[in-house]
């Protein structure tokens, strides 16, 4: 796989594959021999298009024409074949008339072998000719895959057979293989499936932990060994598609899938192969048995029976091996594509044998190493830096003369506190490359600017170990650097959580998310302007006498004194604070 996010990243991340709605650009090469759109529907049995010839005879090198008309249609695709063998390799190759709505193909290793769409525009007439090869053989038929729309398409249209000059009379009756995937009988779930047995007679998966799958909220997903076969129920709250996949790794790719899919209030049932970060491929025909569904108050189940060995089936994995786990649910486009799933797939924690001892487990949405990045950043950006800041600009005065292995205490809290987070932002910031495996082009600007953290983090402390003296002549300089980075590194951080809360690997409930760190903010703002409004108070404290002149009560120091025991109530308040808010978003984190 390519990623746990993602990801089945996710998977399902584009449109079911297929010549029409899953290919509308015709790259269909995929369906070069079968001819059969991947869509995971039943192809339509009396066609309504037809196919002509120009000629009933050619010889090697002719050109004939090649006609496809009918009812608009949206793709096709145009084929020659041996008249005695429609299961074989394409023959000959095309030439194009209409380039603005035709394409050539290679099927089968032979250039210009096929003639398909470009887009899927409405169409009802085209033309292409068809060159005869030397070695051609004395029959040829024209076959074609006409696609309506998603869900409405023709396989392999018998056109008219042409033959070479003096051909002996075909050997067999030219007929159209069959095409249609294996039908099981599907039949609708009378009442919606419980949780009964999970974790002593089934294998079960739920999210949120211990959910009843009869509620509206519950994703669930169960395994009953039975014999040789094993029933597979699964349920969520979704009205376009249910699936789950099987996979050796927590990456999207080369996984085994089910999907249960909502098109027009009926449920189809079909199994797909997952191939890195493209569109899943249906399969054909269906390994899958007793299938049933059951769509009620938003509530998609579906319930089938698989065979735990395939050994014939080289894309179905056995159910009798250690795989993960992912379940994902999303929207369907009209006609039936697959949309992308808008947040991140459950992904089991761990390897599971699913015809092994039972078990009732949870999952998680978002992968394990990037909930640890996200709880160290919160750690580092709303505690240890926030809190640091405030004792270095306004706890000066508090700690004058009070050392601390042989510094102001109000120093060596800040310096740890400044070192703890350049510490925890490094750990953090290294745990995304492990996860991805180098650098995510999906994240919008969230990594750009946590590498602009990142930097500013580790400038900030080299700077400060090179600080003048307090009466040095660059001592003013050397603060407002040290100032303007910190500050600039604290604005980007915020900015920064606030992208990464919304990403799919994470993805925070919104919009409680924003709310949250919106109040943080203007926690962090309102003891920053309290403290300032305290100081300037104490500094112009004054009193007036008789004669109008103004005498300055107290020093400044005694002053600031003054205030000792009110700086150190709001400090333990913002403190307190600050834990309350950490606490908040670590919990929302194991939540997920």
């Amino acid at each position: 796989m390519e990623s746990p996010e993602l990801a089945f990243t996710i998977w399902l991340l584009a449109c079911v594959s297929g010549p029409a709605d899953g290919y509308p650009n015709g790259k269909v090469t995929e369906a070069c021999s079968s001819m059969m759109p991947l869509h995971g529907h039943y192809p339509q049995l009396t066609p309504k298009h037809i196919i002509t010839a120009s000629e009933t005879e050619f010889r090697p090198g002719d050109h004939i024409k090649v006609t496809l008309s009918g009812p608009d249609f949206e793709g096709f695709l145009i084929q020659a074949r041996d008249a005695e063998n429609l299961d074989g390799p394409t023959v000959g190759s095309f030439m194009l008339v209409e380039q603005s709505i035709c394409q050539l193909l290679t099927c089968n290793h032979v250039k210009n072998s096929a003639v398909s769409h470009t887009h899927k525009s409405k169409k009802n007439h085209l033309e292409a000719y068809w060159i005869a090869s030397p070695n051609a053989p004395k029959h040829v038929q024209f076959l074609a895959t006409v696609v309506e729309k998603y869900h409405i398409f023709w396989v392999k249209i018998p056109g008219p057979i042409i033959s070479q000059p003096n051909a002996p009379p075909l050997t067999t009756i030219p007929t159209t293989p069959k095409t249609q995937p294996t039908s099981q009988p599907v039949s609708h779930l009378i009442k919606p499936f419980n949780a009964s047995g999970c974790g002593f007679m089934k294998f079960c998966i739920r999210n949120p932990t211990n959910c009843n799958p009869e509620a509206a909220n519950c994703f669930f997903l169960s395994f009953k060994p039975d014999g040789h076969s094993v029933i597979i129920e699964m349920s969520g709250p979704s009205e376009g598609y249910l699936a789950f996949a099987l996979s050796y790794d927590q990456w999207m790719g080369d996984d085994d899938a089910y999907l249960c899919v909502n098109e027009d209030h009926r449920i189809n049932i079909n199994t797909a192969f997952l191939r890195g970060r493209s569109s899943p491929v249906l399969d054909s025909e269906n390994t899958l048995e007793d299938m049933s569904w059951r769509l009620a108050d938003g509530v998609l189940q579906c319930s089938f029976r698989r065979k735990i060995h395939l050994s014939d089936n080289q894309r179905r994995y056995n159910l009798d091996v250690n795989y993960y786990i992912f379940l994902a649910d999303g929207e369907v486009g009209e006609g039936g594509p697959i949309y992308k799933h808008q947040r991140q797939p459950l992904i089991s924690n761990g390897m599971c044998n699913v015809t092994g001892p039972p078990k009732d487990l949870g999952g998680s949405r978002s992968p394990q190493l990037i909930k640890i990045h996200g709880a160290l950043m919160f750690v580092a950006w709303m505690t240890t830096v926030s809190i640091g800041v405030i004792v270095a600009r306004f706890f000066k005065p508090v700690w004058p003369h009070s050392l601390l292995f042989g510094k102001e205490i109000w120093f060596q809290v800040h310096r740890t506190l400044m070192l703890t987070t350049v510490a925890l932002t490094s750990i953090a910031f290294i745990l995304p490359f492990i996860y991805r495996g180098g650098w995510s082009y999906k994240a919008g600007f969230h990594p750009y600017l946590g590498c602009t953290v990142m930097a500013l983090a580790i400038f900030q402390p080299l700077v400060a170990g090179f600080r003048p003296s307090p009466h040095g002549p660059r001592r003013q300089l050397f603060n407002w650097v040290h100032w303007s980075t910190g500050t600039t590194a604290r604005i980007l951080a915020v900015v920064t959580m606030f992208l990464g809360m919304d990403l799919p690997a994470l993805k925070l409930p919104y919009p409680w998310d924003t709310y949250t760190m919106i109040g943080f903010v203007a926690w962090h703002v309102g003891i920053d302007v309290l403290l300032e409004i305290h100081g300037y108070c104490l500094i112009h404290k004054v009193e007036l006498i008789d004669d109008d002149r103004i005498h300055i009560l107290q020093s400044l120091t005694s002053v600031e004194a003054e205030g000792r025991m009110f700086k150190q109530i709001v400090l333990t308040i913002y403190i307190c604070g600050n834990i309350a808010f950490l606490i908040t978003f670590l919990a929302a984190i194991n939540q997920l």
